[in-house]
């Protein structure tokens, strides 16, 4: 039988968010329904607000998620009722160019929940984040994007790897294949900027500059594996990258603002053969101008990260039992816990710079 529950939407582009009963339909072939406990507040469900994305209103927040399997449709076998799981938004399809060439973190044919959620007082269908609209007591999704991690971590810590700290990690270790020894900069130390951080430190890089204009950043960026801070505000971050690298330049730089001046910024900090990770996402219209003789005079590898290349059931499982083995702090990212009518004060905040993540916890 369907069931009500509660949910965050936002009916119009920049309507504040409101919790509305929502109506979600039993499991159909290849479906989950997911009983949320914990869901972080990600910069991507203010551009859904904001109508940044895709104009599909209304939608029903969060993507950033973690919970128990209630129910599965015909068909499932990834996971069970009772199974705790971290939700993605990259359910693999098995079948396009990418999957059968061996590399599904690619994949070009990612697949959501066939069936809609909708609004209980209307019937209006809803438009999920990223296709898991998890800021609810519970959710419909793919079972492909349910992926089995260990009980034992936190909800509110899991849920973080289902977009920004993956994306993070991702973008240092699987993107920009930081190994030991490596010098690593990184550009923009919010959530994202943070965690790519934290996976260079876990990879083994010895040298990891910090740079954003704000120095509350700086300073939790340190305690999150920096080794060097700069002020890009009072700092011409290209120069003193070089100088913190013996004058040659970081190994690897990560541009975890995607602005066209960052990435700028981000080339030209490289050393010589070094490689260049754009994690930030840009925003239509951005473009960038590059003296093509540069390019191919300082050589290396230019790269997009998208999801930090991540394959979920490869990556979730193993940074969560590095979490429980202590080397990797999830949980330093993880500000504050709300309940669900207050996402939109967690919004307010987030715009302020005062938040690595907030998390919704039900």
């Amino acid at each position: 039988m369907p069931q009500e529950v509660r949910g965050v939407v936002v009916l119009a582009k920049n309507e504040p968010v409101r919790v509305e009963t929502i109506v979600i339909p039993d499991p159909g072939p290849g479906e989950a329904v997911v009983k949320i406990q914990a869901c972080g507040v990600c910069h991507t469900d203010l551009h859904y607000k904001q109508g940044a994305i895709t104009d599909d209103f209304p939608f029903l927040l969060g993507h950033e998620a973690a919970g128990v399997v209630e129910s599965v449709g015909e068909g499932v076998t990834e996971v069970a009722p009772g199974d705790f799981v971290i939700l993605n938004w990259r359910a693999v399809c098995g079948h396009c160019r990418a999957c059968r060439r061996g590399e599904p973190q690619y994949c070009f044919d990612t697949h959501n929940a066939k069936q809609k959620m909708t609004l209980a007082s209307t019937g209006q269908e809803l438009t999920p984040a990223l296709g898991i609209g998890a800021f609810a007591e519970k959710t419909l999704v793919a079972a492909g994007q349910c992926t089995k991690v260990d009980s034992a971590a936190s909800p509110a810590v899991a849920g973080l790897l289902g977009c920004g700290m993956m994306a993070g990690i991702g973008a240092a270790i699987n993107t920009g294949n930081v190994g030991r020894g490596d010098s690593v900069a990184v550009i923009g130390c919010g959530g994202v900027g943070d965690a790519a951080i934290a996976g260079a430190h876990l990879a083994g890089a010895t040298k990891i500059i910090a740079v954003d204009l704000d120095d509350r950043k700086l300073e939790k960026a340190r305690a999150l594996g920096a080794t060097d801070t700069v002020n890009s505000s009072t700092t011409d971050p290209v120069e003193a990258i070089r100088e913190l690298t013996g004058g040659h330049g970081a190994d690897v730089v990560i541009d975890a603002v995607g602005r066209p001046e960052t990435y700028q910024q981000a080339f030209y900090a490289r050393d010589l053969a070094g490689t260049l990770v754009l994690v930030g996402v840009p925003t239509p219209g951005m473009t960038l101008e590059l003296p093509l003789l540069d390019v191919f005079s300082r050589g290396g590898s230019l790269k997009s990260s998208w999801y930090g290349d991540a394959l979920p059931s490869r990556d979730f499982p193993a940074l969560i039992d590095l979490h429980l083995q202590g080397r990797l702090p999830l949980d330093e990212f993880v500000t504050e816990t709300i309940q669900m009518d207050e996402v939109e004060k967690a919004f307010e905040r987030m715009k302020e710079g005062d938040v690595l993540r907030s998390v919704v916890v039900l």
